[in-house]
């Protein structure tokens, strides 16, 4: 099993996710690919077994991994202060891994009709929705 994770800006979420991961499923191989480097640095710090920056590699991770995580920025081109291009966006949108998407309701981007959650809960909810993807 193969984990993408994507995130940007500082790569917060994206370490957050990527140790939740890797605590919870240590054998699962996790790449991360940050839209900057810092986002990128962060990860690998937490434990992606991989790790890459930028478009292409957005583009080519996501035809590798069987799952896709992060914001849900991550699939709106223009998102995260323009970090996410729209060949990004399509390169998650479109690829035929599964993709546990976290609301985050930044950059006009409003998701509604969940609740109101800290982050670490958001990422709890991500990684046990992992488990669907692993039978």
């Amino acid at each position: 099993m193969k984990v993408l994770v994507i995130d940007g800006q500082g790569g917060g979420l994206g370490r957050q996710l990527v140790a939740a991961v890797k605590a919870g499923y240590p054998d699962v191989e996790v790449l991360a690919v940050g839209t900057n480097s810092a986002a990128t640095g962060t990860m690998l710090k937490a434990g992606a077994d991989m790790a890459a920056t930028g478009e292409n590699s957005v583009e080519v991770a996501c035809r590798k991994a069987d799952v896709i995580m992060g914001p849900v920025g991550i699939v709106i081109a223009d998102s995260m202060l323009g970090e996410i291009t729209p060949r990004m966006a399509a390169a998650v949108g479109q690829s035929q891994a599964g993709r546990i998407l976290i609301p985050v309701n930044m950059c006009d981007n409003i998701v509604v009709g969940i609740a109101d959650l800290p982050m670490t809960k958001k990422v709890e909810s991500a990684v046990e929705a992992l488990a669907d993807f692993m039978k």
